[in-house]
């Protein structure tokens, strides 16, 4: 029923009033930021919601890395489904970064390619996340469903919108997050989980293939009660129409989303830009880059660098992290998302 639907729907937000295309290839979603007259252009492959994130970081850094030695860089970015832009990679596009959207994305990389150091997650500060998030609900204004926490998703009246987790990782957070909450309640029963999360998933009616399709389908086509999201597309739907129309509502507790961002050494020894692209994410850490990150609604991990107003919108709450749960990155992706794990198995169900 609904997990095997997969769908990609063309309005995208984007500047008031407008809606752009949802690019369906990767050629349509690469977008210049600096000059084109630059003599070194990077690409960063990232996923669907830091779309308006990367224009602002990618100019910014261009505008440094030019005072800094007077070279101009052209940052180009393409946006996706996290695991869909991970196998454009590992089918060939020529990424100098990525900044995907879950860690096992990363990992598929370097495993079938070897395009990526396996230490990835050591070449970089805090484990390769320059910040993290969390996923909060974005409902109806005035919360007319009583929508409160993940055990109001189960509920029968309840239609919840969530990306496919096969092809987007704010699919598989909140996949895994529902997952999480119910083990936590559960005494550590993970069949019980299990269960739960089947429960979850027999109330939505769609599934895109990334979490910019899913904002699209609740907010711009009016589908569902509920839009488990990254608090940064939240606070976009806000941004696009008003919060006259939605509200935000934060659970009591919630999983510690890890976005992570690599080298791609293959490419990028090939190209003769790994000077560029080791600044680039080395930017990613600095004060000028962390508070851009809070600005849009990410959680930095240099909250000194943020201003207190964007600090005040990511408030601080119970967070779990998946692997205490579930072990590696490994086990997550096998127990969960490849084929045969159990959001296949859900789907055999006819959840």
């Amino acid at each position: 029923m609904p997990i095997s639907e997969n769908r990609r729907h063309t309005p995208f937000l984007g500047l008031k009033g407008s809606a752009l295309i949802v690019a369906a290839a990767v050629a349509m979603s690469l977008a210049p930021v600096s000059s084109v007259l630059a003599q070194t252009e990077l690409l960063n492959v990232s996923y669907d919601p830091t779309r308006e994130l990367y224009k602002d970081i990618n100019a910014a850094f261009a505008e440094q890395w030019k005072a800094k030695t007077g070279e101009t860089v052209t940052v180009r970015a393409s946006h996706g489904g996290s695991g869909a832009q991970a196998r454009t990679v590992i089918d060939g596009i020529p990424a100098d970064v990525v900044t995907l959207g879950i860690p096992s994305d990363i990992d598929s990389i370097s495993k079938l390619t070897k395009k990526i150091d396996p230490d990835w997650r050591n070449k970089q500060p805090n484990g390769a996340l320059p910040y993290t998030s969390t996923v909060v609900f974005l409902v109806r204004k005035g919360n007319p469903k009583g929508i409160k926490d993940w055990g109001d998703l189960v509920k029968p009246d309840i239609k919840v919108i969530t990306p496919n987790p096969k092809t987007s990782a704010g699919g598989r957070w909140n996949f895994l997050a529902a997952w999480g909450y119910a083990y936590e309640q559960n005494a550590k029963d993970a069949e019980k989980a299990n269960a739960f999360v089947g429960q979850v998933y027999k109330n939505v009616p769609v599934l895109d293939t990334g979490a910019r399709g899913s904002t699209v389908t609740f907010a711009q086509r009016g589908l569902g009660d509920v839009l488990p999201t990254w608090e940064n597309e939240a606070f976009l739907v806000f941004d696009e129409f008003g919060r006259d129309k939605f509200d935000v509502v934060v659970p009591p507790s919630s999983i510690y989303a890890e976005p992570p961002v690599a080298i791609v050494d293959a490419n990028v020894d090939k190209k003769g830009t790994r000077k560029q692209a080791e600044a680039y994410l080395q930017f990613l850490y600095s004060d000028k880059a962390q508070a851009i990150f809070a600005k849009h609604h990410y959680r930095p991990i240099k909250r000194e660098a943020a201003k207190k107003e964007d600090l005040a919108l990511l408030p601080e709450i119970k967070l779990f992290k998946i692997e205490d749960f579930q072990g590696s990155w490994d086990d997550i992706q096998k127990k969960n998302f490849d084929n045969g794990g159990l959001f296949d198995q859900l789907g055999k169900q006819g959840h």
